[in-house]
């Protein structure tokens, strides 16, 4: 398959994501960086992009420039990878969505409720693929869980623990004036109105939904802003309430020391167990109820096809947060390929997280930001 023409918005020197993205981009073989709007501005973009050899000219000052001129070439990109603070989400997909570029967008969807209704019906209203970087969704052993639930190895499930503590926001680092990640993402004019919910509590809950099948119907929810002068949460507490009678709990911290990137997953039914943490990524415990629990690691004994067709190296070889990266990657490539040749949209886009995934997550952060003003009031998803 040739590879895929990519540009990126944002993601400039210094910042963290935009490597991500780019290594998972190039990971597998599947995307060229050719262009970008890699800063808030025109030398800024202009510096980041020789940074990385892209050619002067198609280093951009805006999005917005980016989007018309690479519509109008021959050899225009084909795909954006969006990897801004939240509140440049939607104005930047706009643009390419209406030019026909395909978008990777950097989660959660918008800054705010509004932005995300308008999102959906840009989405709607393009023939472009739009694709969010729900990237724990990538990994082998997650999908094998997602498969083993599926085919009923834990019966019917009756409880649901998620759980992803960090320490990163313990003291107030966005105060110092040389964190930028701290300053935005404690920002609700850029971050939106969820902090820690946002940020992270949005994978915690679509990864509890990925792997169980089960859609949330209602929550109640305490959020806390410990950091002294912050405006949005670092901790929440979630109580969840899913369709079908399972029960739920989702804790999201920024201020839990000792804890890097805790993302835990524990699934339980009538039939057995299922443990995964994402620190230790290539390991699955599973306990069939009454029998010993058993572990079952990446590309081993026990490993199911569904895990082994994400992974790249045999077992014993760890493989991880990159890698889990560059899947969502390799199956956008594989998308963007089918619809260029008339697959529909949806049966291209698989398993990958999308519009609808999006907009999940920010009924997510509103209910629960609703909820905890209401003293944990049980709130409607």
């Amino acid at each position: 398959m040739t590879r895929i023409r990519l540009g990126m918005v944002g993601g400039g020197s210094g910042a963290f994501i935009g490597g991500v993205h780019r290594i998972a981009a190039r990971l597998d073989g599947r995307f060229d960086l050719v262009a970008g709007a890699l800063s808030s501005t025109p030398a800024k973009s202009k510096a980041s992009g020789a940074e990385l050899g892209l050619d002067p000219d198609r280093c951009y000052g805006s999005f917005a420039e980016m989007a018309k001129a690479e519509a109008a070439r021959a050899d225009g990109i084909e795909a954006v990878a969006i990897v801004t603070p939240n509140h440049m989400h939607y104005p930047a997909a706009r643009a390419f969505l209406a030019a026909g570029i395909h978008v990777i967008c950097d989660k959660p969807l918008t800054a705010t409720d509004e932005e995300a209704e308008a999102m959906a019906q840009a989405v709607a209203g393009s023939g472009a693929l739009f694709i969010l970087t729900h990237n724990y969704t990538g990994y082998p052993m997650v999908r094998q869980a997602r498969a083993m639930v599926a085919e009923g190895a834990v019966g019917q499930i009756r409880v649901v623990q998620v759980e992803y503590p960090q320490d990163w926001l313990t003291d107030p680092v966005e105060q110092a004036g040389d964190n930028k990640q701290a300053e935005w993402r404690t920002d609700p004019a850029r971050s939106g109105a969820g902090g820690s919910v946002g940020d992270i509590g949005t994978h915690a809950y679509n990864l509890a939904c990925f792997v169980t099948g089960l859609a949330a119907e209602s929550l109640a929810a305490d959020l806390q802003s410990f950091g002294p002068g912050r405006q949005l949460d670092d901790n929440a507490h979630v109580l969840l309430r899913f369709a079908g009678g399972a029960r739920g709990m989702l804790w999201s911290s920024q201020v839990a020391p000792g804890n890097e990137n805790g993302l835990r997953l524990r699934i339980y039914g009538d039939r057995g167990g299922l443990e995964w943490a994402q620190e230790q990524p290539n390991a699955l415990w599973h306990t069939p109820h009454g029998e010993p629990t058993r572990l079952i690691r990446r590309n081993g004994s026990g490993a199911h096809p569904a895990g082994t067709a994400v992974s790249r190296i045999p077992a014993g070889h760890p493989e991880g947060y990159l890698e889990a990266f560059a899947t969502l990657y390799s199956e956008a490539a594989e998308a963007i390929r089918a619809v260029q040749q008339g697959t529909d949209r949806d049966t291209a886009r698989g398993l990958l997280p999308g519009i609808e995934d999006g907009m999940a997550g920010m009924r997510f952060i509103a209910a629960c930001v609703a909820s905890s003003r209401r003293d944990a009031a049980w709130t409607a998803l």
